[in-house]
């Protein structure tokens, strides 16, 4: 087994409790470790024998982009579900990072992790 790391795959969406979040799009930053058995890919050297990072990045951009959710909570749990639709995963662990959240206070971001 190995894990994937995809980082810093930086999108806009629509999501959050607040009237304000949840009129205009804001930033989130997505970090995925996918676990995968690559022991074909790294005999074959052939892209069809592992998880092609440009269909899960496209399908967790759409995802982001187009679903819109009251929690970050939910968001990182349909972002796990979306990446473990390709029966070659057997793990996942995502991280959603609210780049601007609304808090009084200077926050970098807040996150939240799940593994699925």
């Amino acid at each position: 087994m190995a894990t994937i790391q995809l980082r810093g795959l930086s999108l806009l969406g629509v999501h959050g409790v607040l009237p304000e979040e949840q009129q205009r799009a804001q930033p989130f930053e997505v970090d995925i470790d996918l676990t995968v058995d690559i022991s074909k890919a790294a005999e074959t050297d052939a892209l069809e024998d592992t998880i092609d990072y440009g269909e899960i990045t496209t399908m967790v951009a759409r995802v982001v982009n187009d679903e819109s959710y009251a929690l970050i909570e939910k968001l990182a749990t349909r972002i796990g579900e979306v990446c473990r639709t390709d029966p070659r995963v057997t793990g996942v662990v995502v991280t959603v990072k609210k780049m601007r959240p609304p808090v009084p206070e200077h926050l970098e971001y807040s996150a939240v992790r799940v593994e699925m």
